[in-house]
């Protein structure tokens, strides 16, 4: 099994013949994500990549009954797309897109609220780099190649620390089974909490690793609920033990403001909750590999 995305996904490219949506379109069309059409205001009816382009989403929606949507649209006009996709019935939006203004990202929020909470549409970023079900399907800027097969799930803020992550357990042998970026901007549509979760009811994933970042509360959420509900081992990295206070690294949402948003008080707060955590970006493969044997979980 898999989270949130595998073969049977039927994705939209929002932003489908832009510079960077047709490349990042064409690289997961390669990989064997189901890439069954794209979205363009004013190029609809016309073809890229041998998939059709659209002018909306609900037509395309219509068209080709699309499941997920990833959005590859400018930062002014990105929160307009990520709401046309929840319009349409889409159940998976990953916004790949850096630079939306925060005012834009509450905005967001704020109408998804209107939809039921079993029929509200699942965002991952914005500002992420997607996810991937190693083997068999992406939506993202990843590059595939780094990503085994198996049952680690991975997810972070940090696109880079993600494909590290991924490329060190691939040299040990360990597999993944889903990784899942959910962006590091202030405001973002899925949270740590929100997709350990469903790795937690995931039969595919037998462990997760977590990578999170100083700013925000989102970390020290995660420790509570790895404590009162995980039974599956969690590993975390937090990036940032050398920044200052009060600057912001980075992501939007890497700035140290409270207490309980530095490195080192994520740390202190993971590993209170059982969680075992990498001292640095050369051991995250390591330290999975060193949990996995004490739990005896074959990689």
């Amino acid at each position: 099994m898999s989270i949130l995305i595998d073969k049977s996904s039927r994705v939209l490219v929002q932003g489908f013949t832009g510079r960077i949506g047709a490349f990042h379109a064409l690289e997961m069309l390669q990989y064997g994500t189901n890439v069954v059409g794209g979205i363009t205001p004013g190029k609809g009816g016309t073809t890229l990549h041998g998939r059709p382009v659209f002018n909306t989403v609900k037509g395309a929606v219509g068209e080709t009954r699309a499941d997920t949507s990833i959005v590859f649209v400018p930062p002014p006009f990105a929160a307009d797309a990520i709401m046309e996709a929840a319009d349409a019935g889409i159940k998976l939006c990953v916004c790949i897109t850096d630079g939306i203004p925060a005012q834009d990202m509450i905005r967001v929020k704020r109408y998804m609220r209107r939809y039921r909470a079993d029929d509200r549409m699942r965002l991952l970023g914005p500002n992420c780099a997607g996810l991937i079900t190693p083997g068999e399907a992406m939506a993202g800027i990843m590059p595939g190649h780094i990503y085994k097969p198996g049952r680690v799930g991975i997810v972070g803020r940090s696109g880079t620390l993600g494909y590290e992550a991924a490329s060190q357990l691939k040299d040990l042998g360990i597999g993944v089974s889903t990784s899942v970026g959910i962006g590091g901007d202030p405001i973002n549509g899925s949270s740590f909490k929100d997709i350990l979760e469903l790795f937690e009811t995931d039969d595919g994933t037998d462990a997760v690793m977590m990578i999170g970042e100083i700013g925000g509360p989102q970390e020290a959420e995660a420790a509570e609920f790895v404590r009162d509900h995980m039974t599956k081992p969690v590993i975390a990295y937090v990036a940032g033990l050398a920044a200052p206070k009060g600057r912001t690294m980075g992501h939007a949402g890497a700035i140290i403001s409270a207490f309980g948003e530095s490195a080192q008080e994520k740390v202190e707060i993971l590993q209170h909750a059982g969680v075992a955590v990498a001292p640095n970006p050369s051991e995250l493969g390591s330290t999975v590999a060193s949990v996995l044997a004490a739990s005896e979980i074959a990689a």
